[in-house]
């Protein structure tokens, strides 16, 4: 019985540490196959909120830079002439405020244990404030100026990072958001 509850608290555990992934959204009716060529919609980056906190040429310089990575593995190149690109790009970096609840049970469990007695615990439920950032990336049809791809991706703020591990952080979500472009379906 032991062995179960046991079993059950870490199937439970690691359950809760999942996260949902990179989400993705895209019009059926295109013919990825299309696009061969791309440039950035103006703004390229936009930031929600307008906060001079977030909003940084650094931070666009990095989504950017991880853009057009991820969109060279996939044969997307820039367009020389970007009036003519088959897709504009748009970035979109939302940084939002989130509380979790988290509660803690210590000790309580009734009976005898070798020459002691066990006796009732506490509960103790603390609320934890953190920041979310959401990247969305949006590949809209140049032509007809509509939103052909869209795809997103939230993870929680670390603002102890280096610049070299923000520039290695974004190049690694634009690879999990850009990782089911082009769509099979």
């Amino acid at each position: 019985m032991f062995r179960l509850s046991m079993l059950l608290s870490v199937v439970l555990f690691l359950g809760a540490c999942q996260t949902t992934g990179p989400r993705a959204d895209f019009d059926l009716n295109r013919d990825f196959g299309q696009y061969q060529t791309w440039a950035w919609a103006t703004p390229s980056v936009t930031y929600a909120p307008d906060d001079p906190r977030l909003v940084s040429d650094l931070t666009t310089q990095r989504v950017e830079e991880a853009v057009a990575a991820q969109l060279d593995v996939r044969g997307l190149r820039p367009a020389t002439d970007p009036a003519a690109a088959d897709l504009q790009v748009r970035a979109s970096v939302v940084v939002e405020m989130r509380r979790d609840n988290i509660t803690t049970h210590h000790g309580g469990a009734w009976g005898y244990w070798g020459p002691y007695w066990g006796g009732p615990g506490y509960t103790q439920t603390r609320t934890v404030d953190y920041q979310v950032m959401t990247v969305q990336l949006d590949l809209m049809d140049r032509r007809d100026g509509r939103l052909v791809w869209r795809g997103s991706d939230s993870q929680r703020v670390d603002d102890r990072m280096s610049p070299i591990e923000r520039s290695r952080e974004m190049h690694e979500r634009m690879a999990r958001i850009l990782g089911n472009y082009p769509p099979n379906y």
